[in-house]
């Protein structure tokens, strides 16, 4: 992250005119969205706690996500929040956010009526069915002790984190992941792990006499933490006897998919300025590092980045999971083409995925169609950490706009951010982002989290013509949530591969309801789930243009 602001200005010159160009030959851009914020009713102000001390963890904070969490079918938001840093004072200690989604892009704040209203340092943000009773949980992963939330299925939730043995107290929180590790039909729970810090061993940089920051290699790091569920309300640390603990790496986003195609789930966690690492599952619970051998630590002039957020899905259609990982300025957002069998290339350049990325710094991200066009599209939500690096570095701003890719299914994104609606001309400082139809009309909408001010709420507004589906998952021996299957949408020439995760990109959840674009095709062949443990179910011409539940069949098909 805090690589020195070293750049070649003649060929980051030389690279726009290349790019754009490009642009210009490009198709009309099928994107579009709009700026909502002011109508939703969220009056959420994010606060990183500080008070001019300039503490590393201010920099990291926050993830949101986005979950159903009362079960009338509307997706809801959910904001992280900082706390009062030492040094800080404040009147009414702040808390995160819990709005319920009214329809008709109208939200309520249901924080305290909830039990949500805790005063906690929140930096990343994980949703699970951990308990398999049919109500998604809240796990938080934050600087001081991390909670987790049961759902009790009334509307509210209970703090059951003694009980259940997950405090992972005195660290400073990152990405968190909830997974079946061991395909016994109950998640798990992953838990990343940034540096060790502790206000003892605070200290400011300067960069040409402006205070400054410091970055994740002035503090130790520690290892990240994997938690078995033992089926009864409990977890059990594993760290060591899986293999997990044997690694140490300043953690931010993260994300679990089976990624070498072996039926089991694997964990990537995006590392600050050391390699990135894979964790490659044996189906049992115990993991290899194999992050430098897949290709996916270093990008392809072998550079550890100072990697933010990072999400996973398959940008090409080739039936891989790609991965997108986000990264420090004077560093592109990296793309990963997934070759098969856990091997990875960076497939930046030849696709064009980083463009606009080189001069923010970049953390919230989606591999996600945003037109419903039968390809994936990357979102990127960017803003400077140094909330006065105009002062010190006049290539880079505070206050940055978000990035659409938009992919034009030749293999190549084109950046259309100055042509795809309003919602791109806001310019805040993101940190995390998420992707839901928060209005069950059929296309993915985005929520930001911006640091310091009030999020951003952006309506999908795309022109329409194009299908699509959206498929919600329903677990009966394995997992409720079907956190890990894999679903197929065959359609026509199309054939559209994608995962349930729980947790991902910048310390952030969404996309719990899988959505294909269709694009013009107004026949789905059919949908096939891989299961968790094995078990393959298929669905035959399902419609096209809503939500169907495909609930985990108990008895072998005939």
């Amino acid at each position: 992250m805090y690589a020195l602001f070293k750049s070649s200005l003649v060929s980051a010159a030389a690279t726009g005119i290349v790019l754009q160009l490009a642009a210009a030959d490009a198709p009309p851009c099928t994107i579009r969205l709009t700026d909502v914020t002011k109508a939703t009713g969220i009056d959420f102000v994010h606060t990183d706690g500080s008070s001019g001390e300039r503490y590393i963890v201010e920099t990291v904070c926050a993830g949101m996500a986005t979950f159903d969490y009362n079960g009338d079918g509307l997706i809801d938001i959910f904001f992280l929040n900082g706390a009062p840093l030492r040094g800080t004072k404040c009147e009414v200690p702040p808390t995160p956010r819990l709005y319920r989604n009214e329809g008709n892009w109208k939200f309520t704040d249901v924080t305290r009526e909830s039990g949500l209203a805790v005063t906690c340092y929140g930096l990343g943000v994980a949703v699970g069915d951990y308990n398999n009773d049919g109500h998604p949980d809240l796990y938080l992963n934050n600087f001081g002790t991390n909670l987790l939330f049961r759902n009790n299925g009334d509307g509210t939730f209970t703090d059951v984190t003694r009980q259940a043995g997950v405090s992972d107290t005195n660290h400073v929180g990152a990405g968190a992941c909830f997974l079946d590790m061991d395909g016994d039909g109950d998640l798990d729970l992953f838990v990343s792990h940034y540096i060790d810090f502790t206000y003892e061993r605070h200290h400011v940089a300067r960069f040409n006499g402006y205070p400054a920051y410091v970055g994740p290699l002035d503090y130790p790091t520690t290892p990240n933490r994997l938690y078995r569920n033992n089926g009864d309300g409990t977890f059990t640390d594993v760290s060591e006897e899986s293999g997990i603990a044997a690694h140490k790496g300043a953690g931010m986003g993260m994300v679990c998919g089976d990624l070498d195609g072996d039926g089991d789930t694997d964990i990537v966690v995006g590392n600050d300025e050391t390699g990135d690492f894979l964790f490659l599952n044996d189906g049992k619970g115990r993991f290899e590092e194999v992050g430098l051998f897949s290709g996916i630590a270093y990008n392809f002039n072998g550079k550890a980045h100072g990697t933010m957020g990072i999400d996973c899905g398959d940008y090409n259609n080739d039936g891989w999971l790609d991965l997108f990982a986000t990264s420090y300025q004077q560093e592109t957002a990296t793309l990963f083409r997934n070759l098969g069998k856990g091997l990875f290339e960076d497939a930046t350049a030849r696709t064009g995925a980083g463009e606009g990325t080189l001069p923010f710094v970049t953390w919230g991200c989606a591999i996600v169609d945003l037109d419903n066009d039968g390809d994936r599209d990357l979102f990127i939500a960017a803003g400077h950490l140094h909330d006065n690096v105009e002062l010190f570095d006049t290539t880079t701003t505070y206050h940055a706009r978000n990035i659409v890719q938009m992919n034009l299914g030749n293999g190549r994104f084109v950046n259309v951010s100055d042509r795809c609606g309003d919602g791109l001309a806001v310019k805040l400082s993101s940190r995390g982002a998420a992707f839901d139809d928060l209005d069950n009309d059929g296309d993915i909408d985005v929520v930001i989290l911006n640091s310091r001010l009030e999020p951003t709420i952006l309506r999908n507004d795309s022109p329409p013509g194009n299908h699509w589906l959206e498929v919600r998952l329903r677990g009966v021996k394995t997992n409720r949530d079907g956190v890990g299957a894999r679903v197929t949408v065959v359609s026509g020439d199309l054939k559209l591969v994608d995962e349930v995760h729980s947790g991902r990109s910048y310390q952030s959840h969404f996309g719990s309801r899988l959505h294909f674009g269709l694009g013009p095709r107004d026949r789905i062949d059919r949908v096939e789930v891989q299961w968790v443990g094995g078990s393959r179910q298929v669905i035959g011409h399902p419609g096209v243009d809503r939500l169907i539940t495909i609930t985990e069949e108990t008895t072998a098909p005939k």
